[in-house]
């Protein structure tokens, strides 16, 4: 059985006052809310399990999607009693984690193919691979390059590239034997593979990728997913 978890306990304070009364990965894009696409979506790539691990008004998030049966998986909603942060939450399910599964946050929309993420995940030799996505960031200035006093060169408005780590990993079983209990956030685990020598392996994403953590993010998945 595939299994995927879905970080779905975040308070979403950047999108208040919407957050306020629903919690961030039940937001509605198009006619859908976020969980529901990303549920869909991983039903579509062979996960047949999902758990959610929650923690901010878990008790909505429950009774909005039921127990799965009309997405056609197995969901499990795991409910934590203090937020325990991006990696902790995994400790709680470990029952679930013991083939390799993928985690990914709640507030995220892609068109990766999960299954072709997995695959790779599951056939490299490491505990944890990681999606990435190439951000373009176009620069208003033209950039001088110089020795001394003199001017060497003239790059006009050259755009900044940079690789945002994606919010989707692959992980296999065990890789918790790396997470303590308690609060723990995928940033100090992969510190912590970093400082033991553990192997990370990175995956890109080509097509569409938004987080909806603010406000304009939002507003993008709605004019997205509006035209579909």
């Amino acid at each position: 059985m595939r299994t995927a978890v879905i970080l779905s306990g975040g308070l979403g304070t950047r999108l208040r006052p919407f957050t306020s009364v629903i919690p961030k990965p039940l937001m509605p894009v198009g006619e859908k809310a976020i969980l529901e696409v990303q549920i869909e979506r991983l039903h579509n790539s062979g996960f047949d399990r999902i758990v959610l691990a929650t923690n901010y008004k878990s008790d909505y998030i429950e009774k909005f999607l039921g127990n799965g049966a009309r997405y056609g998986v197995e969901l499990i909603i795991s409910k934590e009693d203090s937020p325990l942060g991006t990696a902790g939450p995994l400790k709680l399910i470990s029952d679930y984690l013991t083939e390799p599964f993928i985690v990914m946050n709640g507030d995220i929309l892609t068109d990766l193919s999960f299954e072709d993420f997995y695959t790779a995940g599951c056939n490299n030799d490491s505990l944890l691979t990681v999606c990435i996505k190439k951000i373009v960031m176009p620069y208003s200035f033209g950039n001088i390059e110089f020795d001394g006093d003199i001017v060497t060169r003239i790059v006009e408005k050259p755009d900044i590239i940079t690789y945002a780590l994606a919010g989707i990993y692959c992980m296999k079983p065990e890789i918790l034997s790396l997470i303590p209990d308690g609060y723990f956030g995928m940033d100090k685990l992969m510190l912590s593979m970093f400082e033991k020598q553990f192997k990370i392996n990175k995956f890109d994403i080509s097509g569409y990728w938004l987080d909806i953590g603010r406000s304009d993010d939002y507003e993008k998945a709605q004019e997205l997913f509006g035209k579909q």
